[in-house]
Order: C-alpha cells, then structure tokens, then sequence
C-alpha cells in the first residue's frame, strides 16, 4: 500500500482483527456481485470503500425511475443505462482505485461458471429463485463461498454458504423447489421499504469482508433475520440436508 492507501483505509487498518495484512488482502481480493438493484448497490458501494481490489458487477438490467427509491448506486441522470455499467460509474467515484468489470448481459450456466472460479467470494444480490439456485449450484461445483442476502416488504436474510467442508449447508438446503415454487415474492409486486435493502446490502458487505480476511464468525450454517416493522432480528441454523442433490 503507497500513502495514499494507508491515509484511506487507515480507520480498518486500526481495528486490530483486521490490521495491515486484512487491509492487504481486500485489496488483492476479487468479489463477484450478481444484481446491482437494491442489494447490489450497497454491497458494491461498501466493497469498493473498503478496498475490495477487484469487482466483477453482473446485471443486464436497465435502470429505471422505479428503481431510484432503493437502489442506491444509479441516479436519474442514468436512467436507461444498464445497472452493471452504471454502477460502474458510482464505484469509480467512490473509489478509483478499485478494478471493475461490466458483466452487462445474462451470462448462462457455463458463462457464469468461467466467472466464479475467478473469484473469491460471490454476492447472490438477485430477486428471483432460478438465479440463486444457479449461483449455488455454482459456487458448490466451485468450493467458493456464497454470500446470500434477500429483502421483501419490511423483511430480510442473510446467509454465507462456505462450500467448503463436508458438514457446511447449501442454498438449496434451506429452500427446495416446491417451497421456492410456494414463495415467489418480488418487489415490484409486494413492495419494499427502501432502508431495509440498504440494511440487508451491508450485512451483506460485512460477511464478504469478514470471509475474505478470515476475521470473526461468518454467518456459516445460520440465517440472520430481520423484521424491521417490529425490529426484531433473529438467528437461525441452518442444517446440512444429508439428501440435498447439489452438495449431499
């Protein structure tokens, strides 16, 4: 790190868990971030600030004015822009330190997996089932750590899957088809206060960075709970499926 690194980050370089070495290993990291809507927009914004090196911003979705309520990392100037490369834009100002890649369309199962096994971590940021059984099915064929996080209404969760030993759960441990079928839930039909994504997006940030540094528990095998209505956040474990067909 040159002087100007040291003077940015120096408020984490303080905190004795993660110290110069931590600092040093977010900026050599490499961090997949799928959705860059409510969710995606805080976790990009808090990875890049943080020193995350290397960001990879998958969305082929364009922004729209709906969008502004929540999704913090696009403006009405880039309405119409597609959300990767406008997000782009936002981490650049931020920091223009920090490598982005636009992943502007929709990358199929073998696109995305040449992606994956790229990077270190990958941030489930998307709003529909399909996506995340397919990024688990994924990061388990790849040994790559999944930090999941969804939000409806005043209501959120986040998870990390580790992928990494034998008695670590899986995406598709906690949900099955026939429950994901039962759940379909989007904002655009249910609706969502905007803080609680922002919320729910740095938890996110959090567990990414904890996982890349090796730094406290990671949420590994526990789902974190909001109800922000009532604010009350709870912690729930999470059980290997010894049946589940992705990582049984």
């Amino acid at each position: 790190m040159d002087d100007q690194q040291l003077l940015r980050y120096s408020r984490q370089i303080m905190l004795p868990q993660l110290d110069y070495a931590g600092q040093q290993r977010l900026l050599e990291s490499s961090v997949l971030v799928v959705g860059l809507g409510g969710l995606g927009s805080p976790v990009a914004m808090y990875l890049a600030t943080a020193g995350v090196g290397h960001l990879l911003l998958n969305d082929f979705d364009d922004v729209d004015l709906s969008n502004l309520q929540r999704q913090i990392a696009h403006s009405a100037e880039r309405l119409g822009e597609n959300k990767a490369n406008s997000a782009a834009q936002c981490l650049q100002a931020l920091n223009s330190d920090c490598r982005v890649i636009e992943l502007a369309e929709k990358l199929d199962a073998e696109a995305l997996l040449k992606t994956v096994v790229q990077v270190d971590v990958v941030v489930d940021c998307s709003d529909n089932f399909a996506t995340r059984f397919l990024l688990n099915r994924l990061c388990v064929q790849a040994s790559k750590p999944l930090v999941s996080g969804a939000a409806i209404r005043f209501e959120g969760q986040v998870s990390v899957f580790r992928n990494r030993q034998s008695d670590d759960a899986c995406y598709r441990c906690l949900y099955d088809d026939e429950a994901a079928d039962d759940a379909v839930l989007n904002c655009s039909e249910n609706g969502v206060l905007a803080p609680v994504v922002g919320v729910i997006g740095s938890l996110q940030a959090v567990e990414v960075i904890k996982v890349l540094t090796d730094i406290g528990e990671p949420l590994v095998n526990r789902l974190l709970v909001v109800d922000a209505l009532n604010m009350d956040i709870r912690t729930l474990t999470i059980r290997k499926d010894q049946q589940c067909p992705v990582c049984a």
